[in-house]
């Protein structure tokens, strides 16, 4: 043979053989890890594997693989060990913002620069709950739910009542006609009204008998008190990074003897022995939804736990009152998709996330009964939600919350050292408040003793 056949031989087994290995590479696996918040019923697991197929089938070059632990006790033991072993999922959700507290995660901001990763479909607001202090991103939104005043028309009609104001800056209508603003003094009041004893006295009357309430004026449905706090007034100054100094601010001071007084005093607002007794839910202190309730504050996701209420009375949303500052501040829980800090793959795991915050979201967001933060996509939510509540619901109020939406330093659940036990603090501080020892609480001494604790617990090591 001639040298020049084996030269021709030896370059096309060398061009073939760089050609095959390409041609043969085996896709990118991204792991999709669910269970740190919803997600793990059967009906939204379906949903999810058909995201997965969906996703695969139009991207042959990531193999998407999702793994569901069956319980938030198991989810949190198995990421963590993960983690542990160097071996996290890619994408971890859809969890809330304290879950994600426990970990951390993926700064997206380089990766929305070298993509192009169009931001514009989100409220600025939305994307200030995720912004960092170094001008990163932790996350995009996904779901969310704003606080709103959901009211019972039934029993606002059968007191005589105007409706809460359905618009930001709009007042709110007394009986007499007189106009005064929609702030925490006036929805005292008027919860005051709704609030009735056996003998059909409202809680303005001399002759209340607090003893035997059928009816309450006001609750913060299943709310946590920090969330409470933050309605009222929000504020960034709860633990300094710099100093490691724990405060109550003098609104959440203000705030709580505000809860109290509704408790205990002016008794507009359901006790914990109220709310688990078997007029006001049996146990569930599902209370909104027994019809007995004029009004709660709670986050949009509230719409999951009133379907029993269908038939039973029709019910609206408004917009929250006024702070003591002056101004609209909204709580609002979230919920989204993050990418562990220590994936192996972070750029198809942000191809993966980008599939699930856009072409994902018709799937997920209904099953999830999460309100997209997509523009976009929120009018098909609503319609699906019209289906259930058919009596003319005002789902603009919620769209109209978010410009007012807490900020990432304000945020009800945002981080401070030892989170989970300081959360735990903060319930126990709560289960005081609205249990029966609650009545003789010295609210200013118990707050001192709270930011005590709580800035023993930051301290801790671990922290």
């Amino acid at each position: 043979m001639s040298r020049k056949p084996l030269f021709v031989l030896v370059v096309l087994a060398l061009l073939v053989g760089a050609i095959l290995p390409a041609a043969a590479q085996e896709p990118v696996t991204i792991t999709w890890f669910v269970g740190m918040g919803t997600g793990t019923n059967d009906q939204q697991i379906e949903a999810e594997n058909q995201v997965v197929a969906d996703f695969n089938a139009a991207h042959p070059e990531i193999n998407l693989e999702i793994n569901i632990a069956p319980t938030f006790e198991t989810a949190v033991d198995t990421y963590s060990t993960l983690l542990a072993a160097g071996t996290p999922p890619d994408i971890v959700g859809p969890i809330g913002v304290g879950g994600s507290n426990r970990y951390e995660w993926l700064d997206l901001k380089p990766l929305i620069d070298e993509t192009g990763y169009d931001l514009s479909g989100f409220d600025p607001a939305l994307l200030d709950l995720y912004a960092t202090t170094n001008g990163g991103y932790s996350a995009i939104p996904f779901g969310i739910f704003p606080s709103v005043v959901y009211f019972n028309r039934n029993l606002f009609d059968e007191a005589g009542l105007n409706y809460p104001p359905q618009a930001f800056d709009a007042p709110y209508v007394m009986p007499d006609g007189t106009e005064v603003e929609w702030n925490y003094d006036t929805l005292r009041n008027v919860a005051m009204l709704l609030t009735v004893d056996a003998n059909g006295n409202d809680a303005t009357s001399p002759d209340f008998d607090p003893k035997n309430i059928v009816q309450f004026g006001l609750n913060f449905q299943w709310a946590r008190i920090r969330l409470m706090w933050t309605d009222f007034q929000p504020e960034s100054s709860y633990y300094n990074w710099e100093t490691k100094k724990v405060s109550v601010p003098e609104s959440w001071r203000s705030a709580t003897q505000w809860l109290w007084d509704g408790l205990w005093k002016d008794r507009f607002i359901p006790t914990t022995t109220y709310a688990l007794s078997d007029a006001f839910g049996a146990g569930s202190d599902n209370v909104y939804q027994t019809g007995k309730l004029g009004m709660a504050i709670v986050p949009l996701w509230y719409t999951c736990c009133i379907g029993e209420s269908v038939g039973k009375f029709e019910w609206d949303l408004g917009v929250v009152p006024k702070s003591p500052d002056g101004k609209y501040h909204v709580a609002m829980d979230a919920d989204t998709f993050r990418i562990s800090k220590s994936s192996q793959n972070p750029k198809e795991a942000f191809t993966v996330l980008s599939y699930l915050l856009n072409e994902a979201v018709p799937t997920l967001a209904p099953t999830y009964g999460a309100f997209p933060a997509r523009a976009e996509y929120q009018q098909s939510w609503i319609d699906s939600k019209n289906e259930q509540y058919n009596w003319g619901i005002n789902w603009q109020v919620a769209i109209d919350s978010i410009p007012y939406v807490n900020p990432a330093n304000e945020h009800h659940e945002s981080n401070l050292p030892n989170w989970s036990q300081v959360y735990d603090r903060e319930f126990a501080l709560q289960t005081l408040l609205f249990g029966d020892t609650g009545a003789d609480m010295d609210v200013n001494a118990e707050l001192d003793k709270f930011q005590q604790d709580v800035q023993g617990i930051t301290e801790q090591s671990g922290s």
